[in-house]
């Protein structure tokens, strides 16, 4: 096919999905659909999100937008609103439109009844979204901390990826004496107090606050909608980690997923660098992050890695 006709292609495919996303507002105006069981990976940046959540968008049976919705999410509740504390939201914070405003918006866009996401600050977010959807499956991704705070670190060399949101934070950063100046990934609750921390010290600040706030909603989320696995299974098997994950949050585990399963390592989504264990320990980062490890070790203990926590 010609530029040209590439172009013609593109152009009637994105005025084909806005009279779709037109119908299906008109229909939703007429009589909302019943938007039930939505599943939202959640873990910290970095931790392997991506992999799970992009694999759960090959299902035809969940709606999904293909990318991150944090600008959705950021206009539903305004960090400015929040006083700039964090990207967490609790329970309280539902209001009574918002089911019917998120309900929406994944149906307008994914005409299904049924839609996976993640973002990087859903996971401090759990309560808010159990409240918003009480049928909802969580699926949390954990991952060591010492591959884990690493490419956060890597992240956080590539500001214009990851702080495009920030530019508006009011305050100064100055994280490893200013040699970064804009927040990557989320606010954590504490955050003020790291703006002119090392970059190692912020990388585990994001680690164990993400993934204690994940920790405690243990016992919020009933077991029957909470999963749990580390990223390290999906590498060395994800067609067995992923057949359990998606048996466990009522996704058909179809043979064209488990073939894709099959693959999916062949073709990274979003990966610095080659896909492997325990990258930190022979990476450029390795002292960094051993200055780190003991103040999330406790965290990591949680999450079920032993001693050896880092690996």
């Amino acid at each position: 096919m010609s530029g040209l006709g590439e172009k013609a292609a593109k152009t009637l495919r994105y005025y084909g999905c806005e009279m779709l996303r037109a119908v299906r507002g008109a229909r939703w105006a007429l009589s909302p659909v019943a938007v039930t069981r939505p599943v939202f990976v959640v873990g910290c940046s970095r931790a392997g999100t991506t992999l799970a959540y992009k694999t759960f968008s090959e299902s035809e049976e969940l709606g999904s937008l293909q990318r991150e919705t944090h600008d959705f999410w950021a206009e539903l509740h305004p960090l400015a609103e929040q006083q700039w504390h964090s990207h967490a939201l609790a329970a309280k914070d539902v209001s009574p439109r918002d089911r019917e405003i998120v309900a929406r918006y994944f149906y307008v866009h994914t005409g299904r009844r049924r839609f996976v996401d993640k973002n990087n600050q859903n996971g401090l977010c759990v309560p808010y979204l159990y409240a918003l959807f009480p049928d909802a499956h969580f699926i949390y991704i954990k991952r060591s901390p010492g591959d884990n705070i690493n490419s956060l670190i890597e992240g956080w060399r590539r500001p214009d990826e990851f702080a495009t949101w920030s530019r508006n934070l009011p305050a100064t950063v100055a994280v490893d004496g200013g040699a970064f100046d804009r927040w990557c990934f989320f606010l954590p609750p504490g955050w003020r107090d790291y703006l002119n921390a090392s970059l190692e010290e912020v990388c585990a600040l994001q680690y164990r606050a993400m993934n204690e706030a994940l920790i405690a909603c243990r016992g919020l989320v009933p077991a029957r909608q909470w999963t749990e696995i580390f990223y390290e299974d999906l590498l060395r098997d994800p067609v067995a980690g992923f057949r359990r994950i998606f048996s466990k949050a009522d996704v058909t585990f179809s043979p064209a997923l488990e073939h894709h399963c099959a693959e999916v390592l062949a073709n990274p989504y979003n990966a610095f660098s080659e896909i492997r264990l325990d990258k930190w320990s022979d990476g450029r980062n390795r002292e960094r992050i051993e200055r780190v490890l003991p103040s999330v070790a406790e965290v990591a203990a949680a999450m079920g890695y032993g001693p050896r926590a880092a690996v």
